[in-house]
């Protein structure tokens, strides 16, 4: 093989996995799946590397190298304001230093020579990617997720260029400046390649994440999946909440439709191009179709998920050892207006939290008090924390925060970071559990609730408060710094049992934690708990609804009923298939978290009291002097 070290260009199929040093773990990844995987049916879209080497040489021949160092000698990252002023004037350094003519013109050349691959050589306008590759990307102790900016809808050959100059100064980006130092790397430890890379038009469709392990527990037989309209970074940046499923991977491997849940999200706004002044990107309003149903099809889910398991296996095979991944996706356009229809896999990387945590310690956070619930969100995590809120509204206020605080915001993005190593606990409005505030806080082991809402308008200034991960998929924020104890078992150490023990579940969200402890099965799953923690609306009242939708025109409390039953079924014209799905989902994915032991289901006795409590239930239940009996004859 030719020597490539002093390459400024090293195209997709030239590279792999083990070229990290050359081209960071991005690139190296793409190339590595460009080359290996599009055999076996996964679609990767062609681009090129720009090299560490070129970054190194562009350096080098800028003569910058010194003035950035001199810019941040013996600076104290805990110093917000310092690091602020500080991370501004290195960027500045590379932003106005001046590009070497021989790297300009040898990304120039490829760029055009990528352009020939869709027709449009010598044009000077094919879209593209332009993204950050560290060369200490992805290590199995540090993620360096969001550290670096990455540019979409990049046309032409200056444009190109700009944005690979504002590429290699993210490297000085405050965030990436912090985390380094925190992680023990030297600031000139780390390199910058750049992955530029045909655009998937999901401006026109849409896209999402992928994990092939349970983000919240790290149960490993689940791939995990979000989707929303539009292009990808909304899903990153957490400006939208999107719509979840889980894929049951051993199910799905012997060819069933493996899904076992369906969560719609918050579709209000999509990521589309942009051709107005110098913006290449913008949100814009999803439409009302859109907003009425899920993003994903079930054949879209379950090939994605085939993918994951394929790239999972792959990247296991490679290393010797179980590796599972975080994945991008888009899909290209809707194949007759724009683009060609298909799914795509833009980029792959090591998941870095499950995949290094003892398997064999159990951790279980419990609430020994009750509080007044002020808000709720998606729980990331398991665990409990707690302490005064500080509601910061932007970036500028960082400097306000202290450490043990409970940081509460509309949304953070990776500029927030030298602050939330500093929290108790994190609170946000916006965001699903693949948003950047989400894998921080996996990261970092805090608790924290996202998609709120209301977080910032319902929690005041230096309020006492706790945030509960611990109580299932939904995150609460009560008043008040609540008592809870920590219970942590050494699996290896509990005595093997004569008899089965067998547990009683009923909250499908909590089964792949609880079927992670030794068990041997589930003696009683009750139906009717599913029904109260899953759906939450009475049956009849979504077999009626067409009446009472009716009756709502003159009864205040019904119209309620009706408000609710449409925001919770938003994706479903047949009110009726809502619960039959949902019910399914339940029972399926208790099942999935305790595979291949015994579940025993038991059908619901139709108790009144636990009926009346649903949504709609008071229209149908009468009130009993003993509802234990139940409607049982």
């Amino acid at each position: 093989m030719p020597d490539r070290s002093k390459n400024f260009v090293l195209w997709f199929n030239e590279i792999g996995i083990d070229d990290v040093p050359m081209v960071g773990g991005k690139c190296a990844s793409l190339g590595e799946m460009y080359g290996k995987l599009h055999d076996k049916g996964i679609n990767i879209p062609n681009g090129f590397a720009i090299t560490a080497y070129a970054y190194r040489y562009f350096l080098k021949y800028a003569g910058i190298e010194d003035e950035i160092k001199k810019a941040l000698k013996d600076l104290d990252t805990s110093d917000v304001h310092d690091l602020m002023r500080r991370g501004r004037e290195a960027r500045d350094i590379i932003r106005h230093a001046e590009f070497p003519p021989d790297l300009t013109q040898a990304v120039y050349v490829a760029y055009d020579q990528l352009g020939g691959e869709f027709d449009q050589q010598g044009l000077d306008d094919l879209d593209v990617a332009i993204r950050s590759s560290a060369t200490a990307e992805d290590l199995p102790d540090a993620s360096f997720a969001g550290q670096q900016d990455t540019f979409l809808n990049i046309r032409g050959k200056r444009s190109v260029l700009q944005a690979c100059r504002n590429c290699f100064a993210s490297l000085f980006t405050n965030r990436a400046i912090s985390y380094r130092h925190d992680k023990g790397y030297g600031q000139f430890d780390v390199s910058l390649s750049i992955a530029v890379q045909k655009m998937v038009r999901s401006d026109s469709a849409y896209s999402g994440v992928i994990f092939s392990i349970d983000t919240e527990t790290g149960f490993k037989d689940a791939v995990f999946l979000t989707a929303a309209y539009g292009l990808g970074e909304n899903v990153v940046q957490g400006t939208v909440n999107p719509d979840e499923y889980y894929v049951f991977k051993p199910t799905l491997k012997m060819g069933k439709k493996a899904i076992i849940n369906r969560k719609v999200g918050d579709r209000e706004i999509k990521m589309v191009y942009s051709m107005e002044d110098e913006a290449t990107t913008k949100n814009v309003a999803t439409t009302i179709t859109e907003r009425h149903r899920y993003v994903l099809d079930d054949d879209e889910i379950l090939k994605l998920a085939e993918w994951a398991c394929i790239i999972e296996d792959h990247y296991s095979k490679e290393a010797g050892y179980y590796k599972p991944m975080d994945i991008e996706w888009a899909k290209d356009g809707d194949g007759v207006n724009e683009g060609t229809g298909e799914l795509f896999i833009v980029q792959a990387r090591p998941e870095t939290i499950h995949s290094r945590k003892d398997g064999n310690t159990y951790e279980n956070y419990h609430l020994l008090e009750e509080g007044e619930l002020l808000t709720s969100g998606t729980a990331v995590g398991m665990k409990v924390g707690h302490g005064v809120a500080n509601v910061i509204e932007s970036s500028s206020e960082m400097d306000k925060f202290k450490e043990g605080q409970v940081l509460v915001t509309n949304m953070t993005d990776p500029d927030w970071e030298p602050i939330m190593k500093l929290a108790s606990a994190i609170v946000t409005n916006k965001g699903g559990r693949t948003c950047h505030a989400a894998i921080v806080s996996r990261e970092l082991g805090i608790p924290c609730v996202i998609g709120t809402g209301n977080a910032d308008e319902v929690i005041q200034a230096d309020q006492k408060i706790t945030v509960s991960c611990c109580e299932g998929e939904t995150g609460n924020v009560y008043e008040g710094l609540l008592k809870y104890n920590v219970e942590t078992m050494n699996l290896d150490e509990l005595p093997a049992t004569r008899t089965k023990i067998m547990m009683n579940v009923g909250i499908p969200e909590q089964a792949f934690a609880h079927g992670m402890i030794p068990n041997d099965g589930v003696g009683l799953a009750r139906i009717e708990f599913i029904i109260n923690s899953h759906i939450g609306i009475h049956p009849l009242a979504l077999i009626d609804y067409e009446k009472l939708k009716a009756k709502a025109a003159t009864d205040q409390r019904v119209a309620g009923v009706v408000y609710k039953i449409d925001q919770i079924t938003s994706v479903y014209e047949d009110k009726a298939q809502f619960f039959i799905d949902k019910l399914a989902e339940g029972v399926s994915r208790i099942g999935a978290g305790f595979y291949p032991n015994d579940v025993i289901v038991r059908l619901s006795d139709f108790k009144t009291n636990e009926y009346e409590n649903l949504l709609g239930g008071y229209l149908y239940e009468p009130e009993e002097s003993n509802p234990m009996i139940g409607w049982r004859g």
